[in-house]
C-alpha cells in the first residue's frame, strides 16, 4: 500500500484518484496536531489500513517532534488498548 503524505494528511487513493483511506492531523498550535479524522472505506474495513495509517502519522509526528491531540474515536479507542506507543499524545 502506496500511501501518500502531505503536510498533515496521510491517504490513499483507488485507481479512479477517489480518496479510500486517510489520516488528518491538522496543527493546532507551534508543536501541536489534532489526530482528528480518520476514514476507511469500506472496501478496505478489516484489513488493518486504519491503523497502518495511523502508525505512519504518529512516525511523522514524532519525526517532526509534535505532540498530538486525540479528538478521532477511533484513535482514542486505539490508544487505550496501545499505551506503550502513546508517547505523543496529549490527554486531557
Amino acid at each position: 500500500m502506496d500511501f501518500i503524505y502531505e503536510e498533515n494528511r496521510i491517504y490513499l487513493n483507488d485507481e479512479n484518484g477517489d480518496t479510500i483511506a486517510e489520516i488528518d492531523f491538522p496543527k493546532v498550535g507551534e508543536n501541536h496536531v489534532d489526530l482528528n479524522h480518520t476514514y476507511v472505506s469500506p472496501v478496505l474495513r478489516g484489513q488493518g489500513v486504519a491503523e497502518k495509517l495511523l502508525l505512519s502519522a504518529i512516525d511523522v509526528i514524532k519525526s517532526k517532534n509534535w505532540k498530538a491531540y486525540t479528538s478521532c474515536s477511533y484513535v482514542d479507542g486505539w490508544a487505550e488498548s496501545h499505551p506503550e506507543k502513546t508517547d505523543i499524545f496529549i490527554r486531557d
